[in-house]
């Protein structure tokens, strides 16, 4: 049986990442990127699809485990009755080839301990060659090497597959295994193996620790606000600035169902949440990175405009199902690649704009080329805004008038005459002007259902979705309209035992709107969301309680998955998800400048509170 999503941690060397168990396995890691196929693919099958697992002969879970304060160093300890021994697992930040660094260390006692290693390369699929030289054991398929070596005595159980290591530490001794990834054709180990562990490892750590002492967040929750900025900065695809959803696929929403998603990619949708974060951080060179990214990807013709990119940029991604991996926990089709590059989401030129305008009052320099991209996407939403779209929840199902959508809509116009305000250009301002009016009062009288006092999902429907929670913060509407009140008040319907709902489900069937079978998890951003919104509606407490109810809900180690399954208590997903700590961390500035903060921590409450 899989081990649960959030019993792994991740390590990451700002190219690739690779999910670790409590039980000292790296059951998920592709090389050399983010988005190359996997070699380790037990996390969606079993260990049969590649693992390298190193613990205790015998033991199963650690004891205990945490990162290094300030870091992305994991120490895994073990305590047994003939002694206790500690893992520390990394991955220095990329300088040459990829690695993965694995040092064990005896605390007390002696400490028989068990390296497994198992690679497959090609999606978990392909069994490698596996041969002996000095110092290093190679496993070598089509284009992919790895490179295993140990700088200590071990005792290697021949080339079979698995390839066992063998060892015993005692209090003081420490041993050190690397695994390096080169392409097949380099002769001699990888420059990443020649480099002592003790040099990687401060190298690594001092790395993190400057980095995480340039952050500006100071108050409250500053613990989970480091760790999910550490996290958003591992899934920074360093050469190119991309950030990555997740760097899992498959991951299900529904555990057996088929809602399983490649997320190893870059959404435009995360664009402003990513800017604003990075930006609020003290992170200004991230900030510009990610924004770089985001400029290349998106030239051409505006009608090409994606929601998914991949790590540099590019557009092709298609969706292809792995039949030869069983999934997790059974959850079939395992996914690799994504369609949503076909659909229509026009919320996607909003969140673009947005950004640019962000990014501009921020006092980074607009070039010439980068007005002229303005003027694109505007005149191409202004004779496209009207259409039916998949929205920002990327369903499956037909299109539709999403309420969102329109509302991102009046936002890319709204940030396109600021824009020229900023830059004194103001020649289109009478048509954006206009756009941006007719799409207000359209969806001030579409998207309104005065019955259920509350904007809905969209166009005559009674359904309700929570990114309606999103209408104060991009400022369509004041948070004391009483529209927005009322909005707010009617989410409780979305409830699941105090955690939010991007929109009913119906159970087992297929929905109506997603067009998929099955329900799903609460999505931990809605919550967010909605802790952002009752704190601009002046209910703080209420603000407070919400968003200290998610951060219960971190595994051990601080990490968020895309959703939270309030039933079964268990994180449901992608993880560790990109989105989720960029809105803890909004949502904490948000909740700290509005005076939530103060006052003792309250109980969590099991469910939303009632409305006075």
């Amino acid at each position: 049986m899989n081990a649960r999503i959030e019993d792994y941690a991740l390590i990451s060397d700002l190219e690739t990442a690779a999910m670790l168990g409590r039980d000292g396995s790296i059951d998920w890691l592709c090389l050399p990127r983010f988005d190359s196929p996997a070699c380790f693919a037990a996390l969606l099958g079993t260990g049969d699809n590649g693992f390298w697992r190193i613990s205790p002969s015998g033991a199963g879970a650690c004891t205990r485990r945490a990162y290094r304060q300030d870091t992305l160093v994991m120490d895994s300890y073990w305590e047994l009755p003939t002694g206790s021994v500690r893992v520390t697992d990394f991955m220095p930040p990329r300088a040459q080839l990829p690695c993965v660094v694995r040092v064990v260390e005896g605390l007390s006692g002696a400490v028989a301990m068990r390296s497994e290693l198992r690679p497959r390369f090609n999606q978990g699929r392909i069994v490698p060659w596996v041969r002996a030289e000095e110092h290093c054991t190679v496993a070598v398929a089509g284009p992919d090497s790895l490179w295993v070596s140990a700088d200590g005595p071990v005792t290697t159980q021949g080339d079979a597959d698995p390839t066992i290591i063998d060892f015993t530490v005692t209090a003081g001794q420490r041993l050190t295994l690397q695994l390096a990834w080169a392409p097949s054709h380099v002769p001699e180990p990888p420059g990443p193996l020649r480099v002592p562990a003790e040099t990687a490892l401060k190298a690594t750590s001092d790395f993190w620790r400057r980095w995480t002492a340039r952050c500006r967040y100071q108050g409250p929750w500053r613990e989970a606000v480091t760790r999910s900025l550490i996290t958003l900065k591992a899934l920074t695809y360093a050469p190119t600035g991309g950030v990555v959803a997740a760097p899992t696929t498959s991951l299900p929403e529904c555990v057996g169902g088929e809602r399983n998603w490649d997320y190893r990619f870059c959404w435009l949708r995360d664009s402003t949440l990513t800017l604003s974060c990075l930006l609020r951080s003290g992170y200004r060179d991230e900030a510009t990175a990610w924004l770089d990214w985001l400029v290349r990807a998106i030239a051409g013709d505006p009608a090409d405009l994606q929601a998914v990119y991949g790590l540099g940029g590019q557009r092709l991604l298609p969706e292809a199902e792995a039949p030869w991996l069983p999934g997790y926990e059974g959850s079939r089709p395992v996914r690799f690649g994504n369609a949503a590059v076909t659909q229509l989401q026009l919320d996607v030129y909003g969140e673009v704009l947005d950004t640019l305008c962000l990014s501009l009052r921020a006092g980074i320099p607009m070039e010439p080329h980068m007005w002229s991209l303005v003027n694109s996407l505007m005149r191409y939403l202004q004779e496209h805004w009207r259409e039916p779209d998949q929205g920002l929840w990327e369903v499956r199902g037909a299109r539709r008038q999403f309420v969102h959508s329109k509302v991102m809509s009046w936002v890319a116009a709204d940030r396109a005459l600021r824009m020229g305000e900023l830059l004194g250009r103001n020649e289109r301002a009478p048509q954006w002007t206009a756009m941006r009016d007719a799409v207000h009062q359209e969806v001030c009288r579409e998207g309104w259902d005065a019955g259920l006092r509350s904007f809905t999902q969209s166009y005559g429907s009674p359904a309700l979705d929570a990114s309606a929670l999103l209408i104060p913060k991009v400022g369509f509407l004041p948070a004391d309209d009483p529209r927005v009140r009322d909005t707010v008040l009617a989410m409780r319907a979305l409830d699941d035992n105090g955690f939010v709902r991007r929109y009913a489900h119906n159970g087992s069937g297929v929905h109506g709107v997603d067009g998929m079978r099955g329900s799903e998890g609460t999505f931990v951003a809605c919550s967010l969301w909605y802790a952002d919104a009752l704190a601009a509606t002046g209910r703080l407490e209420e603000a407070r309680e919400t968003f200290e109810r998610v951060l219960d809900v971190r595994n051990d180690v601080g990490l968020l998955a895309e959703q939270w399954d309030p039933g079964c208590r268990r994180q449901l997903g992608n993880a560790p998800q990109a989105f989720s700590h960029i809105s803890l961390v909004e949502t904490a500035f948000a909740l700290r400048d509005a005076g939530a903060h103060e006052g003792p921590r309250t109980a969590v409450r099991s469910t939303m509170p009632e409305s006075p």
